[in-house]
């Protein structure tokens, strides 16, 4: 992901110089005599997926500067604590087992809750996430209660 304008003119310098390699590569200009056309075939491939890459990053940025932003998605950092508990509770973890997937003490966990994780770092709260998220755990470490 691009995330400003220097980076932003280093990806567009970085992809007209792939253009230019992948069409001296598609002369067969670059290539070493006697390169196998199945090799040759896989260094342009590779290099076209690269440039795609590089192409769509550039894509991306423009229309973000353009004002194209999903703008209702910020949001969910407002909602993101009650997320993370509500998940918790759907899961059938308690904070003593949640706190026990992330190597905490119980107690960690019911601060970040009582503060709406206020005081989690970014990095914390992936691993939160990670640890909630169903494929971490197939089989629910409990039943529901019954309701």
């Amino acid at each position: 992901m691009i995330k400003n304008e220097r980076q932003y003119r280093i990806t567009k310098s970085q992809a007209r110089r792939f253009s230019k390699a992948l069409q001296s590569l598609r002369q067969r200009e670059s290539l070493p005599p006697g390169t196998h056309p199945l090799i040759a075939r896989a260094q342009v491939e590779a290099m076209e997926s690269q440039l795609e890459d590089l192409k769509q990053e550039l894509r991306d940025y423009d229309q973000l500067r353009a004002g194209n932003f999903d703008w209702p998605a910020l949001d969910l950092v407002a909602r993101l604590p009650h997320v993370l508990i509500k998940a918790r509770i759907a899961r059938g973890l308690s904070q003593r087992d949640l706190a026990h997937r992330l190597g905490l003490k119980e107690q960690q966990i019911q601060r970040y809750e009582a503060t709406d994780y206020s005081s989690a770092n970014l990095a914390r709260i992936a691993e939160v996430v990670n640890a909630l998220h169903p494929s971490a755990d197939e089989t629910p470490t409990r039943e529901p209660a019954p309701r």
